[in-house]
């Protein structure tokens, strides 16, 4: 039982360290903020939960768990608002591509739709 706990818990290692990987290079690649916000959050957490994971199994011990569910949880917390806080001060600033929009939320001149039925 111990060796296949050890070989799950090298898996998600292994796992984890290719997604914060592959979120380094999406960083590095993509070319407008919005990709690089999803490069920099999506891959990243899950990384981060699979080696947290993976480091829970190979401890095998509760206040470790006790300590890691919190990283996990503040980390799930922070990701998602620093991408938006980044993502509009993107926008704040113009470095963010208008064209590239479809839906332009916090322009001043947004049209309003039509009134339905009439």
């Amino acid at each position: 039982m111990n060796t296949a706990l050890d070989i799950a818990a090298l898996v998600l290692i292994l796992a984890g360290a290719l997604l914060c990987l592959t979120a380094a290079i999406g960083l590095l690649r993509f070319r407008d903020v919005p990709s690089r916000l999803h490069a920099a959050t999506k891959p990243q957490v899950l990384g981060l939960i699979l080696i947290c994971l993976a480091i829970a199994l190979s401890l095998r011990s509760w206040p470790v768990v006790a300590f890691l569910v919190p990283v996990v949880l503040i980390q799930l917390a922070t990701a998602p608002l620093s991408a938006h806080m980044i993502g509009r001060q993107a926008y704040r600033n113009g470095t963010i591509d208008q064209q590239g929009l479809y839906v332009d939320e916090l322009s001043d001149s947004r049209q309003t739709p039509p009134a339905a039925g009439g």
